[in-house]
């Protein structure tokens, strides 16, 4: 890799904090990839890129980003060393990464330019835009292009990403327009004899799911339900509360003082035809309950401190997607369901009880639902080729 004067000075700098990694863990035995989350937002994606090569390959993950995060998959973590040639060198003597993934197009010049000088391939994906580091900016020639070289692959998200990417000086044969990594496998599991057996005690009554509720939304919920039972006098809430403790006072408080014909999950009781609210153990049957119900509230994100559940879940169950304006830690794919016009937005209890009530046409339902799954599933194939660009890079370094 050229070492440009850019670089040159940038190694310069002062260095802006401590040495991370003191107290990192033990390095697993065999071949380790390394994955970098530049931002929340793309963390899902490299989780399912990482998720695939640990079960099809059988290899370790490590995980870094600046800021803690939830491991995923088995995947080790680790926080990003400070961009300086000390930092650097510390992380990359202890972990020997076989290849590093890299995501959104943010670039850490020390880094790169270490990793090349030890011949460890690098690759960008879900690729935005190349930009420094924050707070490393400045002004330092030829610094971004040299970095950008150190690259092998860099998968775009779409045309204006890859001409951002070549005109800031990558090769332009390793810029390839992929679109967006999938995320994170959102299919949650059920037992099939427990779906079944459901469906039939429901046969075609008119089902809508409120998945993780915190109590602060238990009302509007309720309100909504009771505003959409004169369009169809047979419909079912099932109730999946965020906190399973509270089923039981729920049940009771809806039964004693409103008047509701309550049944609980928790007590095996059925949804019987004259049960109008339901009331699941907790969440821990999702998987179950997005199957049956072809619309589903997303608890959380109306009056909660944010919604707790991905989007993605329902989604790729075929279950149409309503939601406040509190995404939570799921703004990201919220865009991308609201862009494809695979999900709706309520503001409030009203707005809520509107959009159960215009939802009650199977047309809509099935559009809305249909959408959502085409987000949920998108990015598959992407995958795929960045599996294959990861594996040649691997083979080619052991040439």
């Amino acid at each position: 890799m050229v070492h440009s004067l850019g670089l040159t000075l940038y190694n310069l700098r002062p260095r802006q904090g401590a040495v991370r990694g003191a107290e990192r863990a033990p390095r697993p035995d065999g071949l380790l990839i390394w994955l970098h989350a530049a931002t929340p937002e793309s963390l899902p994606g490299l989780s399912e890129l990482g998720r695939r090569l640990r079960e099809e390959d059988g290899v370790a993950l490590l995980i870094t980003s600046d800021q803690p995060l939830s491991p995923r998959n088995g995947a080790l973590y680790d926080l990003a060393p400070e961009d300086s040639l000390v930092a650097v060198r510390g992380f990359l003597d202890h972990w020997r990464p076989a290849i590093g993934i890299f995501s959104d197009g943010e670039l850490r010049p020390a880094l790169m330019h270490e990793a090349a000088e030890r011949a460890i391939p690098l690759m960008l994906a879900d690729a935005r835009t190349p930009y420094l580091l924050a707070g490393r900016e400045g002004w330092y020639p030829g610094l971004m292009r040299s970095s950008l070289q150190a690259f092998q692959r860099i998968l775009a998200l779409d045309d204006p990403a890859a001409r951002a990417f070549r005109r800031a000086g990558a090769e332009s044969a390793a810029v390839q327009i992929t679109g967006r990594l999938e995320e994170d496998s959102a299919v949650l599991p059920c037992l099939e004899a427990e779906r079944a057996a459901l469906a039939r005690v429901l046969a075609t009554r008119p089902v809508r799911l409120a998945a993780g509720l915190p109590e602060a939304e238990e009302s509007a919920v309720i309100a909504a339900h009771r505003a959409t039972l004169g369009l169809a006098h047979r419909l079912l809430l099932i109730i999946a509360p965020q906190d399973a403790e509270r089923s039981s006072a729920l049940a009771q408080r809806l039964s004693d003082e409103e008047g509701w014909v309550v049944a609980q999950r928790a007590e095996d009781e059925e949804p019987e035809p004259d049960v109008e609210v339901f009331i699941a153990d907790g969440m821990a049957e999702l998987g179950l309950w997005y199957r049956l119900a072809p619309i589903t509230f997303l608890g959380g994100s109306l009056a909660g401190k944010g919604c707790l559940r991905s989007p993605m879940e329902p989604a790729a169950l075929g279950s149409a997607i309503l939601y406040g304006p509190r995404p939570g830690d799921f703004g990201a794919s919220f865009g991308r369901l609201g862009a494809a016009r695979a999900a709706r937005a309520v503001g409030n209890a009203r707005d809520l009880a509107e959009a159960l009530a215009d939802l009650m046409a199977a047309d809509k339902v099935a559009r809305l639902a249909q959408a959502a799954w085409g987000v949920a599933s998108d990015g598959a194939e992407v995958t795929e080729l960045a599996l294959r660009s990861i594996r040649d890079l691997l083979q080619g370094r052991r040439r």
